[in-house]
């Protein structure tokens, strides 16, 4: 009698018995008769097999390129006004109009393209979903045939224990932690307090594909004259740790595009020295603030001078994977160093062994080379984040709640000192895991870099 992984959902077998004696010896036959139903192996195997095909079919890549399509050619539509406004406005004698009428034709064929594109896939997207649809109704009835089977729960007790066990590591990680003062809300930020985070708004592969799922991107919030609409894209291109230069776009349109307007080198080959060194980077003010390759430093890249500066951070602070940020999983790689920008100017968040893990706060001063201004100690052990910002002074720490979920959990006011550990903000997340995230002061955006896409989310304040 074989027992199969299935046998759990087999009923109680009702055993009926008989003895026979056979010639002279004394031998006993027993007859066993199973009065349920054979458990239907194969249709459970149909069930997964179904399962795996919608996984791979459907997949948020695909429900969301229509809005990244949608948005790339309201910028297109947007750009293309503009164009038709200066035509229209110029008194050239003719000497540049048939120019300007042959750029916007190229951008007229470009929207049209785009237009294709967006038909075509609205056709596929609407054949799936019937598709999947039946898959979905059918599975759902062969599931409910199948709980019959499950006469002792066992299926859902499983999954419970399961649940149960993530709740119980997810509690001892946070007793590890140094306990939070009391705490109370900040009162400096002049648009009120961080209370929701809505999106993701723009939802995009980059241009390199998935290739490189470790990065970072964003605009810079202090621009120079003639570059406000610029956007800047890192990809860790080397063992999804290093980088030597950052690529360029005109706008997000042409992000979106692919359409980029060359690369900026910071560093020769890749990695060496001046090597970008994890994917928490940020520009501002025309510079480029990362950590610097194989030392506890931030380093500052001067985007039009082409020259790297750098400050040390204090003696043994943590760097090369000694404190990344984690989950309950896994660990972010190279996450030692985080920078960040906000209202005020750029930050770096790391650790030590003197606090414990915990993570400590510096301001940037911007200069070349730069240096490092006020330092404050947190609670907050490192470990138990997955990413940082600041916003208005304000330190926010995200964690990994499941697949779907990120959760900014945390924050460290800079002006008061005062902790919170309970802001509970939820993000809705496209892919498990995110790389870097930062806040943009001029737009009030987060910027996040998640398993080679790259997303925004509006920050939602409100004044108490």
């Amino acid at each position: 009698m074989n027992c199969s992984p299935v046998s759990v959902w087999m009923a109680a077998v009702v055993i009926s018995s008989f003895l026979t004696q056979i010639g002279s010896s004394r031998d006993c036959v027993c007859e066993l008769i199973n009065s349920e139903e054979t458990f239907p192996t194969e249709k459970l195997k149909s069930i997964q097999v179904a399962a795996t095909r919608s996984n791979y079919s459907i997949n948020s890549a695909k429900m969301f390129e229509v809005d990244a399509l949608l948005l790339g050619l309201h910028h297109r539509l947007v750009h293309l006004q503009e164009n038709m406004a200066l035509l229209e406005s110029e008194d050239d004698g003719g000497l540049y109009g048939a120019v300007s009428l042959r750029i916007i034709e190229n951008e007229l064929v470009e929207i049209l393209e785009l237009v294709a594109k967006l038909n075509g896939t609205n056709q596929n997207h609407q054949r799936l979903s019937g598709e999947t649809s039946a898959q979905l109704r059918h599975m759902s009835t062969v599931l409910k045939e199948l709980e019959k089977f499950d006469h002792g729960h066992v299926a859902t007790k499983l999954e419970e224990n399961k649940r149960l066990k993530r709740s119980l590591i997810q509690c001892q990680e946070q007793l590890h932690a140094t306990p939070p003062p009391p705490t109370q809300p900040t009162e400096k930020c002049p648009q009120g307090h961080l209370v929701k985070v809505e999106g993701p708004r723009v939802y995009t592969a980059t241009q390199y594909g998935t290739s490189y799922p470790y990065g970072s991107w964003g605009r810079d919030p202090v621009p120079v004259a003639g570059k406000e609409k610029l956007f800047w894209l890192v990809a860790l291109t080397s063992s999804n740790v290093f980088a030597n230069y950052v690529r360029m776009y005109s706008g997000l349109s042409a992000l979106i595009a692919g359409s980029n307007m060359g690369d900026v080198t910071i560093a020769p080959s890749n990695p060496t020295t001046n090597t970008i060194h994890g994917p928490n980077v940020v520009l501002y003010n025309n510079t480029l603030y990362y950590g610097c390759y194989n030392t506890p430093s931030v380093c500052s890249f001067n985007m039009t001078d082409r020259t790297v500066t750098s400050v040390a951070l204090p003696k043994n602070s943590g760097f090369n994977n000694k404190f990344p940020f984690c989950h309950l999983e896994a660990c972010y790689p190279h996450t030692d160093l985080d920078l960040a920008t906000d209202e005020s100017g750029v930050w770096v968040m790391y650790t030590s062994p003197e606090n414990y893990g915990n993570v400590i706060i510096n301001k940037v001063i911007p200069g070349a080379p730069p240096s490092l201004g006020q330092a404050w100690l947190t609670s907050l052990h490192k470990r138990t984040a997955t990413n940082t910002f600041m916003v208005c002074g304000v330190l926010y720490a995200t964690r990994y709640v499941d697949k779907e979920t990120e959760e900014i959990f945390y924050s460290f006011d800079t002006e008061t000192g005062l902790e919170n550990y309970n802001v509970n903000i939820h993000l809705k997340k496209m892919h498990p895991n995110i790389q870097s995230l930062n806040y943009d002061p001029t737009d009030r955006k987060l910027y996040v870099y998640s398993d080679a896409y790259v997303l925004t989310y509006d920050t939602i304040f409100k004044n108490f």
